[in-house]
């Protein structure tokens, strides 16, 4: 076989295999999947063409213009480093000790060629390939997995795992109080048979539950719907990292989650402009409740109709209120868009004061939407 490459280099193969006779072709369970299926699966989540798993007995594929990344059984798969390895620009092999080897296309079918049938371990694999290819050169930046050697390893591998689902668009406190809390529930239900969108439908009735104690004009019950509200916003972060640990992101998980937290928020509107009414005996704060939730309905309506419905593929359904998000003006809309105003609901509940916040929601809700037609106004202009 020739070492050329094709002209048109295909994606990149992952090939698992065990860094040792001894070790379990699967390798331990770590927050639901075994190494191995998670390294399948974020490999195809990475954009790999396939993936092979030597411990199986599956045939190497034929030599091709494709990267080939060999992996440890063992080693944590994330498809943060799995991208940077397919977009490595390698002019030779390169190899991580014994727990990573990047063989570019150019020495494919040489590295191939190398790789005999008995070759069962990565003891055995990289004296092979260093033998045809020659000594192996450092791994780029971006590369640094995991090997999860045994029990001691498993609990940072899932500290790892957690540590990856925290968004960079986390509110101050979303992230500091929120995620840390949903990310220990999700740690404990990650190994159930719990699914992301029945997590999501959990959060959802938690939601709505609370909101006929909005009803009441009496701080007690006002602060029992409040912290139902902000259960409901600190488990709607499970669904998320459950999805994405397990690899089980939908675009119907995408919408339900989203919804579901219009529908949550527009019922708490609509309840304490109730509530205000009979405490008040007038109705112009049902008037109040119908303008927050006009707004709260509107602005979801042309979020999803411009920058969600459009989308196709893999990855977050919402990301952003924009299309082209970043600018200044998105941002802001961005930053308004998060929920930490949910801790204040709680401390107005505590004294009966959350017709206030309605008063604020009512004028900012129609506010935000009208933002929303000036930024898709301006976003479609050339």
């Amino acid at each position: 076989m020739s070492d050329t490459p094709d002209s048109t280099p295909s994606r990149p193969i992952l090939i698992l295999v065990p860094r040792s006779n001894s070790t379990p072709g699967a390798g331990p369970v770590i927050l639901g999947l075994s190494l191995g299926e998670r390294a399948r699966l974020a490999a195809k989540r990475a954009g790999f063409a396939q993936e092979i798993d030597l411990t199986a007995g599956t045939p190497l594929p034929p030599a091709s213009g494709s990267l080939l990344v060999l992996a440890a059984v063992e080693i944590l798969a994330e498809v943060s480093w799995l991208k940077a390895a397919a977009a490595s620009s390698l002019v030779q092999w390169g190899a991580l000790g014994d727990r990573l080897i990047l063989i570019p296309p150019s020495q494919a079918a040489a590295a191939i060629e190398a790789l005999r049938p008995g070759d069962a371990n990565m003891g055995e694999v990289i004296p092979a390939l260093t033998q045809r290819l020659g000594t192996p050169g450092s791994l780029p930046p971006g590369i640094d997995p995991m090997i999860v050697a045994g029990p001691a390893d498993y609990r940072p591998a899932e500290r790892r795992l957690l540590r990856a689902l925290v968004k960079d668009t986390d509110g101050f406190m979303a992230r500091h109080f929120d995620r840390p809390i949903s990310l220990a529930v999700s740690r404990r239900l990650a190994s159930t048979s719990i699914t992301p969108n029945q997590m999501t439908l959990i959060s959802v009735v938690i939601g709505l539950i609370g909101a006929p104690f909005f009803l009441s004009a009496q701080p007690l019950w006002q602060t029992i719907g409040a912290l139902l509200f902000l259960a409901h916003s600190v488990l709607d972060g499970c669904d998320g990292e459950l999805a994405r640990l397990k690899f089980r992101e939908s675009r119907w998980g995408g919408v339900l989650d989203f919804w579901g937290d219009n529908v949550v928020h527009s019922a708490i509107f609509a309840c304490i402009g109730i509530g205000w009414s009979w405490a008040n005996g007038a109705g112009w704060p049902l008037l109040l409740g119908a303008a927050a939730v006009f707004g709260t309905l509107g602005s979801a309506s042309l979020v999803y109709w411009r920058t969600m419905r459009p989308k196709t593929g893999t990855g977050p359904l919402y990301t952003s209120v924009a299309k082209e998000p970043g600018k200044r003006f998105s941002q802001v809309l961005d930053a308004l868009s998060r929920r930490d105003f949910i801790y204040g609901v709680v401390v107005l509940a505590l004294f009966g004061w959350v017709k206030y916040f309605l008063l604020l929601s009512a004028i900012g809700a129609p506010g935000f939407f009208f933002a929303l037609i000036y930024l898709a106004r301006k976003e479609s202009r050339p």
